[in-house]
């Protein structure tokens, strides 16, 4: 379980599947993917999130407001099971019912999922993608301090002929985010 100020990022309850699958089948927040899920794929998906804990140490935590709201959606660290040109490699990510955007809360979860991959897991660089129009998750990404490089674009593979099949692909190493924590603190009032 990580905690900021605001959030509780923890492994996922039976009670998280309602709020889940709701999220996922809003066309809104599923924008930038292939398609809404369904509740059995919404569920399958929880399912695989859980297993990763067990496989990997780190996952994509169900994200909870402490006295606001129950589930909201994910945020945490996740191995890509595609081929791309720098994979393997593990991957900050988030999703959040839309009733939470612009609250700062991808970018304060992420970054204690950052903490975690360099501090506790040892990670040497996380990445962090998505498609070339999801101008929102970029800013995100920006926020966190991961830089982007426009020769790393790439095609999504599992995308073949998807309108959103052109992803951009940023990056932030240890000794980057250690610079940039530093910088952050530094330039804090």
């Amino acid at each position: 379980m990580l905690r900021t100020s605001r959030l509780v990022l923890r492994r996922w309850r039976p009670e998280d599947r309602e709020p889940y699958a709701a999220l996922n089948a809003d066309p809104l927040v599923m924008e930038h993917f292939p398609s809404a899920l369904t509740r059995e794929q919404s569920d399958a998906h929880i399912d695989s999130m859980e297993e990763r804990f067990e496989r990997d140490g780190f996952g994509l935590w169900a994200v909870e407001v402490p006295r606001g709201a129950g589930c909201i959606g994910f945020i945490g660290l996740a191995r890509p099971r595609f081929d791309a040109h720098f994979t393997p490699c593990v991957e900050v990510g988030w999703r959040l019912a839309r009733a939470h955007w612009g609250q700062g809360y991808a970018p304060e979860g992420a970054r204690a999922a950052l903490r975690h991959g360099f501090t506790t897991c040892g990670l040497e660089e996380v990445v962090s993608f998505t498609t070339e129009s999801n101008r929102n998750s970029q800013r995100v990404m920006q926020k966190l301090g991961m830089t982007s490089d426009p020769t790393d674009a790439f095609d999504h593979p599992n995308l073949p002929g998807h309108r959103s099949r052109r992803h951009v692909l940023y990056r932030m190493t240890a000794e980057g985010w250690r610079g940039f924590q530093d910088g952050a603190a530094i330039s804090r009032p």
